[in-house]
């Protein structure tokens, strides 16, 4: 493992030496427009990236032993694999991408290949029922009042909505509230897949009938008593 170490330094070692992309909210606000002409292009990897290659290769070495050391046996194998599967998982979160592949091994008896870790990684938000970022979105941003009665894709959407703010997403432009909306998802998102429950808790129902009017004497005493407490 230390040749790919040093291929892949971890996350912390690039940040560090400022080649990360640290995923920061205030950033991710303010280069909205950075971020969507990157996802156009492709998505880069960034040091959280690197961290959960190096982590998903340690699990599959301890899972595959005999196959994945004689997978890599040449020199300088096992760093162009590490690499390589680096490009083509980018476009997925890092846990995402741990998942995806601890899904992988706990079904397959022989070493996997990146498609087969990249068909898990886009059935992961779909096995549970999670929608895509941008379709959370424009979902949150339709839902009528009062949203926590909503017919809801996934609980994740309105808790994403109501952290990003029901007054921001309807009055912000896409370019500002989408990457705030998308990092509060991303987070639920994470939970999920690790086995959160996430409920919608609906405020009480009001009652089916007012209940007796009051008559003019209690009336007049609830008055009485009122005054009293404000000493008119």
């Amino acid at each position: 493992m230390k040749q790919i170490n040093t291929v892949l330094p971890s996350g912390e070692a690039r940040a560090r030496a400022g080649g990360g992309d640290e995923a920061d909210p205030e950033r991710l606000r303010g280069d909205a427009e950075g971020r969507e002409r990157a996802q156009r292009q492709g998505a880069r990897p960034g040091p959280d990236h690197v961290d959960a290659i190096n982590q998903l290769f340690a699990e599959l070495e301890f899972a595959y032993h005999n196959q994945f050391h004689k997978a890599f046996a040449r020199e300088g194998s096992l760093a162009l694999a590490k690499k390589y599967w680096l490009e083509c998982l980018a476009r997925f979160a890092p846990h995402t991408s741990l998942v995806a592949g601890r899904h992988v091994v706990t079904h397959q008896d022989f070493l996997p290949s990146v498609a087969a870790v990249v068909r898990a990684c886009e059935q992961a938000f779909s096995l549970h029922g999670l929608p895509t970022p941008r379709e959370a979105y424009v979902e949150a941003c339709r839902a009528p009042e009062p949203k926590a009665r909503q017919a809801w894709t996934h609980p994740a959407v309105y808790h994403a909505g109501r952290a990003t703010g029901w007054f921001l997403l309807a009055n912000e432009p896409e370019v500002q509230a989408f990457p705030v909306f998308e990092y509060h998802y991303t987070l639920l998102c994470r939970r999920v897949l690790e086995g959160e429950d996430l409920r919608i808790d609906l405020p009480p129902p009001l009652p089916e009938s007012p209940g007796r009017p009051l008559t003019p004497e209690q009336n007049r005493e609830r008055l009485r008593q009122l005054r009293e407490q404000l000493k008119f």
